[in-house]
Protein backbone atom coordinates (compact mmCIF):
# COMPACT_ATOMS: atom_id res chain seq x y z
CA UNK A 1 0.00 0.00 0.00
CA UNK A 2 1.32 3.40 -1.01
CA UNK A 3 1.59 5.98 1.73
CA UNK A 4 0.26 9.45 1.04
CA UNK A 5 2.04 12.28 2.82
CA UNK A 6 -0.10 14.00 5.44
CA UNK A 7 0.93 17.40 4.14
CA UNK A 8 1.34 18.49 0.58
CA UNK A 9 4.91 19.68 -0.02
CA UNK A 10 5.14 23.45 -0.47
CA UNK A 11 6.68 23.04 -3.91
CA UNK A 12 3.50 21.41 -5.26
CA UNK A 13 1.55 24.58 -4.45
CA UNK A 14 4.34 26.77 -5.83
CA UNK A 15 4.83 24.80 -9.07
CA UNK A 16 1.09 24.25 -9.53
CA UNK A 17 0.21 27.91 -8.98
CA UNK A 18 3.06 29.29 -11.05
CA UNK A 19 2.37 26.97 -13.95
CA UNK A 20 -1.36 27.63 -13.81
CA UNK A 21 -0.56 31.29 -14.46
CA UNK A 22 2.01 30.34 -17.14
CA UNK A 23 -0.39 27.98 -18.92
CA UNK A 24 -3.25 30.48 -18.63
CA UNK A 25 -1.25 32.92 -20.76
CA UNK A 26 -1.03 30.26 -23.47
CA UNK A 27 -4.75 29.61 -23.19
CA UNK A 28 -5.48 33.34 -23.41
CA UNK A 29 -3.30 33.60 -26.53
CA UNK A 30 -5.17 30.67 -28.07
CA UNK A 31 -8.56 32.15 -27.20
CA UNK A 32 -7.72 35.64 -28.48
CA UNK A 33 -6.29 34.22 -31.72
CA UNK A 34 -9.21 31.87 -32.36
CA UNK A 35 -11.78 34.61 -31.74
CA UNK A 36 -9.66 37.01 -33.82
CA UNK A 37 -9.88 39.61 -31.06
CA UNK A 38 -9.06 42.86 -32.86
CA UNK A 39 -7.38 44.56 -29.93
CA UNK A 40 -5.15 41.57 -29.14
CA UNK A 41 -4.34 40.73 -32.75
CA UNK A 42 -3.42 44.34 -33.60
CA UNK A 43 0.10 43.65 -32.32
CA UNK A 44 0.79 41.39 -35.32
CA UNK A 45 1.62 42.19 -38.93
CA UNK A 46 -0.70 41.20 -41.77
CA UNK A 47 1.68 38.38 -42.72
CA UNK A 48 1.64 37.07 -39.16
CA UNK A 49 -2.16 37.24 -39.02
CA UNK A 50 -2.40 35.25 -42.26
CA UNK A 51 -0.01 32.70 -40.76
CA UNK A 52 -2.12 32.29 -37.59
CA UNK A 53 -5.46 32.28 -39.38
CA UNK A 54 -4.17 29.84 -42.00
CA UNK A 55 -3.45 26.96 -39.62
CA UNK A 56 -4.88 23.63 -40.79
CA UNK A 57 -7.60 22.23 -38.53
CA UNK A 58 -5.26 19.62 -37.05
CA UNK A 59 -2.77 22.28 -35.95
CA UNK A 60 -5.54 24.31 -34.31
CA UNK A 61 -6.77 21.14 -32.58
CA UNK A 62 -3.26 20.24 -31.38
CA UNK A 63 -2.75 23.82 -30.17
CA UNK A 64 -5.99 23.57 -28.17
CA UNK A 65 -4.89 20.29 -26.57
CA UNK A 66 -1.49 21.79 -25.78
CA UNK A 67 -2.73 24.94 -24.05
CA UNK A 68 -5.88 23.65 -22.37
CA UNK A 69 -4.06 20.47 -21.39
CA UNK A 70 -1.45 22.63 -19.68
CA UNK A 71 -4.15 24.46 -17.74
CA UNK A 72 -5.90 21.20 -16.81
CA UNK A 73 -2.60 19.58 -15.82
CA UNK A 74 -1.73 22.48 -13.53
CA UNK A 75 -5.17 22.31 -11.93
CA UNK A 76 -4.81 18.54 -11.47
CA UNK A 77 -1.44 19.15 -9.85
CA UNK A 78 -2.98 21.66 -7.44
CA UNK A 79 -5.76 19.17 -6.62
CA UNK A 80 -3.10 16.45 -6.18
CA UNK A 81 -4.61 14.22 -8.85
CA UNK A 82 -2.48 11.67 -10.69
CA UNK A 83 -4.37 12.47 -13.91
CA UNK A 84 -1.88 15.36 -14.15
CA UNK A 85 0.71 12.96 -15.58
CA UNK A 86 -1.16 11.82 -18.72
CA UNK A 87 -2.68 15.29 -19.17
CA UNK A 88 0.78 16.91 -19.16
CA UNK A 89 1.99 14.15 -21.53
CA UNK A 90 -0.85 14.89 -23.97
CA UNK A 91 -0.16 18.61 -23.72
CA UNK A 92 3.54 18.06 -24.42
CA UNK A 93 2.84 15.80 -27.40
CA UNK A 94 0.34 18.28 -28.84
CA UNK A 95 2.83 21.11 -28.38
CA UNK A 96 5.41 19.07 -30.30
CA UNK A 97 2.90 18.64 -33.16
CA UNK A 98 2.27 22.38 -33.38
CA UNK A 99 5.98 23.13 -33.20
CA UNK A 100 6.67 20.63 -35.99
CA UNK A 101 4.07 22.33 -38.14
CA UNK A 102 5.24 25.84 -37.37
CA UNK A 103 8.99 25.34 -37.82
CA UNK A 104 9.25 22.38 -40.21
CA UNK A 105 6.16 22.46 -42.42
CA UNK A 106 5.68 26.24 -42.28
CA UNK A 107 8.25 29.00 -41.93
CA UNK A 108 7.33 30.47 -38.55
CA UNK A 109 10.86 31.75 -37.90
CA UNK A 110 10.72 33.98 -40.98
CA UNK A 111 7.12 35.06 -40.42
CA UNK A 112 7.56 35.80 -36.73
CA UNK A 113 10.93 37.48 -37.04
CA UNK A 114 13.96 35.33 -36.34
CA UNK A 115 15.34 33.70 -33.23
CA UNK A 116 13.04 35.16 -30.56
CA UNK A 117 10.09 32.89 -31.33
CA UNK A 118 12.40 29.88 -31.64
CA UNK A 119 13.88 30.57 -28.21
CA UNK A 120 10.43 31.10 -26.73
CA UNK A 121 9.23 27.81 -28.27
CA UNK A 122 12.24 26.09 -26.70
CA UNK A 123 11.35 27.57 -23.30
CA UNK A 124 7.75 26.37 -23.69
CA UNK A 125 9.05 22.90 -24.58
CA UNK A 126 11.38 22.78 -21.57
CA UNK A 127 8.59 23.87 -19.22
CA UNK A 128 6.26 21.22 -20.68
CA UNK A 129 8.88 18.48 -20.27
CA UNK A 130 9.63 19.69 -16.76
CA UNK A 131 5.95 19.65 -15.80
CA UNK A 132 5.49 16.13 -17.11
CA UNK A 133 8.58 14.86 -15.24
CA UNK A 134 7.62 16.71 -12.06
CA UNK A 135 4.07 15.33 -12.07
CA UNK A 136 5.39 11.84 -12.74
CA UNK A 137 7.76 12.15 -9.79
CA UNK A 138 5.02 13.48 -7.49
CA UNK A 139 2.82 10.55 -8.49
CA UNK A 140 5.66 8.10 -7.82
CA UNK A 141 6.25 9.42 -4.29
CA UNK A 142 2.55 9.38 -3.48
CA UNK A 143 1.80 13.11 -3.50
CA UNK A 144 -0.65 12.72 -6.38
CA UNK A 145 -3.49 10.26 -5.93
Amino acid sequence: MESIPSRTPWHVWFIGGLTLVWNSFGALDYLMTQTQNASYMSQFTQEQLEFFYGFPWWVTAAWAVAVWGGVAGSLALLFRRSIAVPVFAASLLAMMVTTFHNYVLADAAAVMGGMGPIIFSLVIFLVAVGLFLYARRMRAVGVLR
